[in-house]
């Protein structure tokens, strides 16, 4: 099933998906309309537009999943911020691709959902593992190890994009001793690698303001 506002584009994706062979049993225009449709067609896949003017794809996307077994929902949006993303994952969503994937990847995606998988536009993966890690910790363990002064400017400057020389340049260090400082942080914050490190960085703010010269 395919729900989207645009007529053009929605026959045109319905069509596509026929010519690889999928059974395309409906299409919708609104929320409202997808949510009916669905229920009664019971299709295995339903490809979700969010922006249906009034009418939010998360919402659909929420009522179907959760009223009917079997139903997987792929996000198909022009959108690729994180914060939709997030919200139709959160919605129910299996999957979420961006409108300039190609023919290719939207056939792939849509046999890959039927068959159970979590399909999504590359970079984006990352940030749904990263929210569910982020949700399965719980509260925040205020015994937890606390960063020093010099870890949390490393950290911070790692979050702006340098390099263990830049910071290493930067704050007047040898490149050990910043490696040391990195290695440290990924210990305490139970990270893996610079790149969580930079998203966790981000995520507290650590990526803004000034870069203080400390000590130690």
């Amino acid at each position: 099933m395919v729900v989207d506002d645009h007529p053009m584009w929605r026959d045109g994706v319905a069509r596509d998906l026929a010519e690889r062979g999928f059974d395309v049993r409906a299409t919708a225009a609104d929320a409202t309309s997808a949510v009916r449709i669905a229920r009664t067609v019971r299709p295995d896949v339903v490809l979700m537009d969010l922006n249906l003017g009034a009418e939010s794809g998360v919402d659909a996307t929420r009522e179907i999943t959760s009223g009917l077994t079997g139903t997987r929902v792929l996000v198909l949006s022009a959108s690729g911020e994180h914060s939709d993303v997030l919200e139709a994952v959160k919605a129910g969503a299996s999957g979420y691709l961006v409108k300039s994937a190609s023919a290719e990847e939207l056939v792939d995606a849509v046999g890959r959902t039927a068959a159970g998988d979590a399909v999504f536009t590359a970079g984006l993966a990352g940030l749904v593992l990263g929210e569910y890690r982020r949700m399965a910790a719980g509260p925040e363990d205020t015994t937890a190890p606390r960063l020093t002064e010099r870890e949390t400017e490393v950290l911070r400057l790692v979050a702006k994009g340098l390099t263990a020389r830049q910071i290493a340049d930067r704050l007047v260090l040898s490149h050990r001793t910043v490696e040391n400082h990195v290695q440290s942080t990924l210990r305490k914050l139970q990270l893996h690698n610079r790149v969580e490190l930079a998203r966790y960085a981000i995520e507290h703010g650590l990526d803004s303001g000034p870069d203080a010269n400390l000590d130690g």
